[in-house]
């Protein structure tokens, strides 16, 4: 799938993840949409990238919300990319050491944004690019979305956070041979321990001692390894209906 001449709308692009996919699929030569519910963040970076970039403020649980969007996106340019980066994460045990039972709305509100709001755009998404004219090799869009290593492994007290990442992964292969058909790819990346905007909240000390449990490369995970890799599955149209673990070869031990 070529980039340019090409659109694409990015969840939770203006930080974290998203932001730097944003940056590597302008750079590559797509318009593309940032929805974020962070405005002046969004604002700022469409801002900073000028016209390879539009903000639209958006709740990735709403359908209006993101049908808007993608038609902003289809407004620049034909719609081929979708990245899923919006996420929400909590922490808390099935039955707490008080005996308190973990809170239903809380878990309803995790797998609301996270797997119904990463359903929700690739349902959209992928209904306009399937309007559109296919590439020569019978290509319309790809989606990529963003499930987690905790998909796999979920520690302790991530419930919640786990059954929505793991929701993701089990819809990729499905959604992709339902959209088959139409020439639309899904795939889905679950990455491990990055070093995102959360993460730096974290002394330097607990930072460090998080990178020593990854085997190799011995590090935190870089927003631009993952968007990396989403630049490489937009370009490679022979992966489809897969989960990557991006996670320098993680498995997470229970806590």
């Amino acid at each position: 799938m070529e980039l340019a001449g090409a659109s694409a709308v990015v969840t939770g692009g203006a930080s974290g993840l998203g932001e730097a996919t944003t940056r590597h699929l302008v750079a590559g030569g797509a318009k593309v949409v940032i929805l974020d519910r962070d405005q002046a963040k969004g604002e700022a970076l469409a801002k900073e990238l000028g016209v390879g970039a539009a903000y639209t403020p958006a709740d990735v649980t709403s359908a209006d919300d993101v049908a808007a969007a993608v038609a902003h996106a289809d407004e620049l340019a034909p719609l081929r990319v979708a990245v899923s980066c919006a996420g929400v994460g909590w922490a808390g045990r099935v039955v707490a050491r008080d005996g308190t039972p973990h809170d239903l709305d809380l878990f309803h509100t995790v797998l609301n944004i996270n797997l119904v709001g990463t359903f929700n755009v690739l349902r959209l998404a992928a209904a306009a690019m399937a309007k559109h004219e296919p590439t020569a090799d019978g290509e319309r869009g790809v989606v990529v979305n963003t499930a987690s290593i905790a998909a796999f492994d979920g520690q302790i007290g991530q419930i919640a956070y786990a059954a929505s990442k793991a929701g993701v992964v089990g819809l990729t292969l499905p959604a992709a041979r339902d959209l088959a058909a139409v020439g639309v790819r899904v795939v889905t990346i679950a990455p491990g321990t990055f070093d995102t905007p959360m993460l730096a909240l974290l002394p330097q000390e607990q930072r460090d001692l998080l990178a020593k449990g990854i085997p190799f490369p011995r590090r935190l995970g870089s927003p631009d390894d993952f968007a990396a890799l989403v630049g490489h599955i937009v370009a490679n149209d022979y992966i489809n209906g897969e989960t990557i673990r991006l996670d320098g070869a993680l498995r997470m031990p229970p806590k």
